[in-house]
């Protein structure tokens, strides 16, 4: 048995972590954001359900959920303009953008309904925030503007400004135009309806929520080590915590472990992992803590990214609040290491080089020689040369006034395909083909589309098999307060955003 104490980081009131059968319907791997949001929503809709979550650290969101690892966009496709990139004719392709955004909608009502019920507190994670686009230049403002004309004929984007004017600018964003010549060519969009999220303390939310369900267990300092399929119907884990190693038997096992869940899921052995590697791809913030510029920044503010830098490196000047203090955060500065978490280890890379997806790895590494060797040059920077790129965005910018951080880890996904290997940027589920076994793969928006991402991973779970109907009521009301929706219907959304709107506290 593993004993379970009592710590400041949930509520967990039982003593024993596992039960007298080491048995569970679900066992969830990592305490992050993901498997928070689906032991949330296996607790409202299927309460009897016996959950075990297991952390290797001591306590939750600590990896890529942690407040200083991501930089806590509540991403919506407002100022991303990596979403919505041109078409070889060089039309603007929206589609993902539109998806995104529904996607943080359900969020918002997600996190509207437990709010209106007293099951969460929005204050201790969300606040609303601008979010803007920025760029200079006639090629770049040219695009800003096909940009807003597209998105502004959609309900969605409905309340996108968009300026060419100096002045309206620096009213929205003066740290972008201190010291900036006021005859520059600049342009940029807005949307007054942005978030800054603390996805760290949401995990803390949900986890708190949930451990008073006398069916979930939360074990920190646990590590999974192995696990395989024992039966058509069943998994064995074996973890070790207080280094003791102990077996546990599951229905479902949900790998949600970051950049570590490759390796969790090749260990699966699945038909679906052979065709997955992983690329790991570090960054760093700049960090501002001085007191007389964050007061004067109240935005996120997203540029356009370097020719050859991953979407993820898109430069973005952002206004965040982490327990209580204002901070200011630029960057990512992209980096290279062989580490799949940020307290991961340096074989991790390695230890994820199996025969099936070697040459789809090998591939990747020729095919991008030239982001490769951009990671290398990214990570030589000095401290003046990343001011020096942050001052393409704030002019004004002192190197004295900011400090250099690590952000989080993440892994890019190597899928293989008939092409040969493929570098992919964004978020993706692998199941098994049985819904006995799920994991979550890959990078942004992930967090910020957790509700829509676990709410897929559910629907397709064995979990889900019984009464599906009355189980899509269940999940309905609970985003919506009520039992039928229809996203794509315009006034459905509408009706939707003015009812998170109240509940949340946004007054447009």
């Amino acid at each position: 048995m593993i004993n379970c104490k009592k710590n400041k980081f949930s509520v967990v009131t039982s003593k024993k972590i596992l039960n007298k059968n080491n048995s569970y319907d679900a066992i969830l791997v990592g305490a992050g954001i993901m498997s928070g949001t689906l032991a949330l929503l296996i607790t409202e809709i299927l309460p009897e359900i016996k959950i075990l979550i297991i952390e290797k650290l001591n306590k939750p969101g600590s990896e890529s959920t942690g407040a200083f690892n991501n930089a806590g966009t509540g991403h919506a496709a407002n100022c991303e303009l990596n979403y919505t990139p041109l078409d070889e004719n060089g039309n603007l392709q929206i589609d993902k953008a539109l998806s995104i955004n529904r996607s943080f909608e359900n969020s918002m009502s997600l996190w509207a309904s437990l709010y209106a019920t007293g099951k969460i507190d929005i204050k201790k994670f969300l606040k609303f925030i601008p979010h803007i686009s920025f760029v200079t230049g006639t090629e770049d403002i040219s695009f800003l503007k096909k940009r807003f004309k597209a998105m502004s004929e959609y309900q969605e984007f409905a309340d996108m400004e968009f300026s060419s004017s100096f002045n309206q600018i620096k009213c929205w964003a003066p740290l972008i135009t201190n010291n900036r010549n006021p005859l520059d060519k600049v342009a940029a969009t807005r949307i007054k309806r942005g978030t800054d999220i603390n996805f760290e303390a949401l995990t803390k939310e949900y986890l708190n929520y949930i451990s008073n369900n006398k069916n979930v267990e939360i074990c920190y300092n646990t590590e999974l080590i192995d696990l395989k399929k024992i039966d058509r119907k069943q998994w064995k884990l074996k973890v070790r915590s207080l280094d003791r190693e102990v077996s546990l038997i599951t229905s479902y096992v949900f790998l949600g472990a970051g950049g570590k869940t490759i390796n969790f899921l090749q260990k699966s052995k699945i038909p679906e992992a052979k065709i997955y590697g992983g690329f790991p791809v570090s960054g760093k913030w700049l960090i501002c803590e001085e007191k007389s510029l964050t007061e004067k920044h109240n935005a996120k503010v997203y540029g356009k990214a370097d020719i050859g830098s991953p979407p993820m490196s898109v430069p973005h000047l952002d206004t965040r609040w982490i327990e209580g203090k204002k901070f200011l955060l630029y960057g990512p500065f992209a980096g290279f290491t062989t580490k799949f978490l940020k307290k991961g280890s340096y074989f991790d890379l390695f230890s994820s080089i199996k025969k099936n997806n070697l040459f789809s790895m090998l591939d990747v590494g020729i095919k991008n020689n030239d982001l490769i060797n951009y990671l290398f040059s990214q990570s030589l920077k000095s401290h003046n040369s990343r001011v020096e790129n942050l001052r393409n965005m704030m002019p004004s910018a002192e190197p004295s006034n900011w400090y250099l951080e690590n952000a989080g880890q993440r892994v890019q996904i190597i899928k293989k395909t008939k092409d040969g290997g493929s570098l992919q940027f964004g978020t993706e589920i692998v199941n098994s083909g049985d819904g006995s076994l799920s994991a979550l793969l890959g990078a942004s928006p992930g967090a910020s589309t957790a509700v829509s991402i676990m709410i897929e991973v559910l629907k397709k779970s064995c979990l889900f098999n019984s009464d599906k109907f009355d189980l899509e009521k269940k999940l309905s009301y609970l985003l919506y307060e009520s039992e039928s929706k229809n996203e794509s219907d315009n006034n459905f959304l509408e009706i939707i955003k003015k009812r998170n709107n109240s509940i949340l506290g946004f007054h447009p």
